[in-house]
């Protein structure tokens, strides 16, 4: 009998046994964990078991929400060079560049001498209902100087937008008023346009510039290609140069427009991401359009997807210089505290199977960093036989040419960087800054003569008359740049055609800004050419010739 009772009591023995070892073991885990650094096993704890570690027993107080704002960065950086950690403080302002819109007080300023100059007033915004004018200066907010050398552009921006209803007191010094002036500013939702212009550029030809793809971009461009129909467009142009790119879904409902039903525009595909195909659904107002695409060496992502479908679909042609090389799609993950990461999930591909993301390794690339200028000093911007493709990602569009993956697009037809009129004065101006600087002081002088024109023709015709180099020349001098008569006899046609350009963004705004500067772009030339001549759809490399 006593053994058949011992032999009962016998796993609640054990089992007392293994509770008070866990116990034990709990106890010596939490208080000696740094010296039994062997308990912990996996390396998802480790890095929660060496914070604790170091806030229990490092010899210096340490903030560990500081230290875990520092290390995110590196730790995703070791993935790949598109990974990265956003903070709570700077998401808003990184998704407000896609989203559309923001909320804020509706102006576009410059800081020049530590203080903020409102360069134009959003139409319609709040600013311009309480009567704010380009030219004014924000000298103070919420009866606070804001001016000096510690003001940035982060922190105006910060300050001047908000929440929409919160209110804001501007204090302004205006010209011709003695004392500051005050406005009491209701913040409001600022529309945000990634279409910097849309025009006909010929009487037959129209022209759209992209930069970047937001959430409102598909409507903006349905809006500007009703525009340019309107206009008896026949023929179009679409800049994606210097555009880093932005939401894929963008991208494919824009390219959608131009492809027939059937299709395919982008491809993506990870570890944990399924393959998911993008197909043209018929719906395109512009399926038959001739079109051509611009792009360089800052089309990135989002402008790859575009510039690879309408390639590889052979539906227009690609003009320009080698894209960037961003075939990496990175998926939003957001925090409890408000920051994200933008974690890659999967690569993209274009309808021929190939992958245009350039080489990397893992952790940080100096190389991929700095490929852009390799790319310059090896000069691939003047010379296409510079360029080394990888034959080992070679694939063919849809009536057979050859393109290639692994490194960007290549475009159709190759236009060289003009270097024409480039040197080392024009080079130091332009990195100082002056130019700008000089437009912006000139305008700010002129602004009653300068605002009676209303076209970037008329004003231009005006500004000629003006000996505006002189008068730079002169300014430069007193920045301790000095006057080189050669050298700015060489440059006289880039340096004219800089200061007239800023001037004109500064009176007329972006659109015509674009606009002038594309009068002798060529890029925008060798599109028009292309397009007049009836040769924007590609031809099949076996198509015979008589």
């Amino acid at each position: 009998m006593r053994t058949k009772k011992s032999s009962q009591f016998t796993p609640i023995i054990i089992a007392l046994s293994i509770i008070f070892g866990i116990l034990i073991g709990t106890f010596y885990s939490k208080h000696f964990a740094g010296n039994r650094l062997g308990i912990i096993n996996g390396s998802s704890n480790k890095l929660n078991a060496l914070l604790h570690i170091i806030d229990d027993q490092y010899v210096d107080t340490v903030n560990i929400n500081d230290l875990v704002e520092k290390a995110m960065p590196k730790i995703l950086a070791e993935l790949d060079p598109h990974s990265s950690y956003i903070p709570a403080q700077d998401l808003d302002e990184v998704n407000s560049e896609l989203e559309g819109s923001f909320s804020g007080i509706g102006i576009q300023f410059t800081i020049q001498n530590d203080t903020i100059h409102v360069n134009a007033v959003i139409s319609g915004g709040p600013s311009e209902k309480v009567g704010l004018i380009a030219g004014d200066r924000i000298v103070s907010v919420n009866d606070t100087s804001f001016v000096g050398k510690k003001l940035t552009n982060e922190l105006a921006m910060h300050t001047l937008k908000g929440a929409k209803g919160s209110k804001v007191k501007i204090g302004i010094k205006r010209t011709g008023e003695k004392n500051l002036v005050y406005f009491n500013i209701t913040r409001g939702e600022i529309p945000q346009n990634t279409i910097d212009a849309a025009y006909m550029i010929t009487d037959d030809i129209g022209y759209i510039k992209v930069d970047k793809f937001g959430r409102t971009s598909h409507i903006e461009l349905l809006n500007a290609l009703a525009q340019l129909t309107h206009n008896n467009c026949k023929g179009l142009i679409i800049d994606l140069r210097g555009n880093t790119g932005g939401y894929m879904e963008a991208a494919t409902r824009m390219v959608n427009e131009f492809l027939p039903n059937g299709k395919t525009i982008v491809y993506a595909n990870g570890r944990k991401f399924p393959r998911n195909i993008e197909y043209a659904n018929g719906s395109g107002s512009c399926q038959k359009i001739p079109l051509v695409v611009l792009i360089d060496e800052g089309s990135a992502s989002a402008s790859e997807i575009f510039t690879g479908a309408i390639q590889d679909n052979d539906r227009g042609t690609i003009i320009g210089r080698r894209s960037f090389g961003k075939g990496l799609v990175q998926q939003p993950i957001g925090f409890s505290d408000g920051s994200a990461i933008r974690l890659t999930v999967a690569r993209y591909y274009t309808p021929s199977g190939r992958c245009i993301q350039r080489p990397y390794t893992s952790g940080y690339d100096k190389k991929y960093n700095m490929d852009i200028y390799n790319r310059y000093e090896h000069g691939e911007f003047f010379s296409r036989d510079s360029i080394k493709q990888d034959k080992k990602e070679k694939y063919y569009t849809s009536i057979g040419r050859v393109v290639y993956g692994g490194g960007g697009i290549m475009p159709d037809i190759f236009v060289p960087e003009d270097t024409t009129g480039m040197t080392s004065y024009l080079s130091k101006v332009m990195d100082q800054g002056l130019i700008i600087q000089f437009s912006f002081k000139y305008t700010d002088n002129n602004r009653t003569k300068l605002n009676k024109y209303d076209n970037e023709e008329d004003l231009l015709r005006y500004l000629k008359s003006q000996n505006l180099l002189t008068k730079f020349v002169h300014f430069a001098d007193k920045k301790q740049i000095k006057r080189r008569n050669i050298l700015i006899q060489r440059s006289k046609r880039l340096l004219e055609k800089a200061i007239y350009g800023n001037i004109i963004y500064n009176i007329l705004g972006k659109e015509q800004y674009v606009e002038f500067f594309n009068h002798t772009d060529k890029t925008v030339k060798t599109g028009i050419n292309i397009l007049e001549e009836g040769k924007s759809f590609p031809q099949s490399p076996n198509k015979s010739t008589k």
